[in-house]
């Protein structure tokens, strides 16, 4: 049976894929809630008459999809670099990054999920695209401490947390501890404390991670650099000790080791071990600068879904040669 264009399900239909208009903006013009208009999408696939069909190959110029597949079973979405039209390059590119991770986001998530969110100025854009899409039962939990000698990071890290939970009607488990401990001692007694115990446990039953990676340098620089979290003689010690980049704030070489680093000692995130055994580890870089510290991630198995864009791509394809 042909269905009317004046069908609110085609109406839906066309202003959110054909015209990018978000959730919020179709309820408004068709006069309804959001949690209706993503029943109308939803249906809209179901009855054949959205189809969705990935073209990679026109964005991933490189190949390095299907490289990343074969060295290191990751599935990848390359993602075009935006124009710029003033302003940096660098957050034109997060934030068209950003937007394909939401829209990838429940295609991994699911109800009844734990889900681990390392802090960060890529986790904070993709939260800020998520659209609401209601899942019983998901629990958001901090994976890395956020507090440093300037502030106890709970306002930022929260924030997060707290878009993506009420995105999905779920709980906030945040993780107050500094991002960094003075001394690896400390860190130690923390980490026996009841309280902390019951996050780190909460931890251990996540089953998707988001997160980047953190690289010095470029129009923005990772907030773990550029924030009060690492001295003047950290930094020089990281570089002595030939580090790539950070996940969650434990620290990389570009082969992908770890151990022997000694800043990793006092650092609050999860160690490379326990985050692979996250079943499912998405990836999100939006700056060639990056390309490193990602090549570094994906040699230290860390990850298992890359969204990323074309230039970080390229220059990935290019390392990998």
């Amino acid at each position: 049976m042909a269905i009317s264009r004046q069908d609110p399900m085609v109406q839906a239909a066309i202003m959110y894929y054909l015209r990018d208009q978000t959730m919020s903006v179709i309820a408004n013009q068709l006069g309804t809630s959001r949690s209706t208009v993503s029943r109308l999408l939803k249906r809209a696939k179901e009855t054949g008459l959205v189809e969705i069909t990935l073209h990679l190959e026109s964005t991933d110029q490189s190949g390095v999809a299907a490289k990343l597949k074969t060295m290191f079973a990751v599935d990848t979405v390359v993602v075009p670099n935006a124009p710029v039209r003033g302003g940096s390059g660098e957050a034109a590119t997060l934030e068209a990054v950003a937007k394909a991770a939401a829209r990838l986001l429940p295609s991994w998530i699911e109800p009844h999920m734990t889900v681990g969110v390392a802090w960060g100025t890529t986790t904070a854009a993709l939260a800020r695209q998520v659209e609401p899409r209601p899942l019983p039962g998901t629990r958001f939990v901090q994976l890395n401490g956020a507090g440093n000698i300037a502030t106890t990071g709970l306002d930022y890290a929260g924030e997060i947390l707290s878009r993506l939970a009420s995105a999905h009607g779920g709980a906030v488990v945040e993780f107050p501890v500094p991002a960094f401990f003075d001394y690896a001692a400390t860190k130690a007694a923390m980490w026996r404390e009841r309280t902390v115990q019951r996050v780190l446990k909460v931890q251990s039953q996540a089953s998707l991670a988001l997160f980047s990676v953190g690289a010095l340098g470029g129009d923005l620089p990772s907030r773990v650099y550029s924030g009060a979290y690492l001295s003047a003689a950290e930094v020089a010690e990281l570089e002595r000790q030939h580090v790539a980049g950070d996940v969650a704030t434990v620290f990389l070489r570009a082969d992908g080791s770890h151990m022997g680093i000694s800043l990793n000692e006092r650092a609050s995130g999860p160690s490379p071990g326990h985050l692979r055994s996250i079943t499912h580890r998405v990836c999100m870089v939006a700056s060639a600068r990056k390309a490193t510290a990602l090549l570094a991630a994906l040699r230290a198995g860390l990850v298992t879904d890359l969204v990323v864009d074309r230039a970080t791509a390229n220059e990935l394809a290019a390392l990998l040669t």
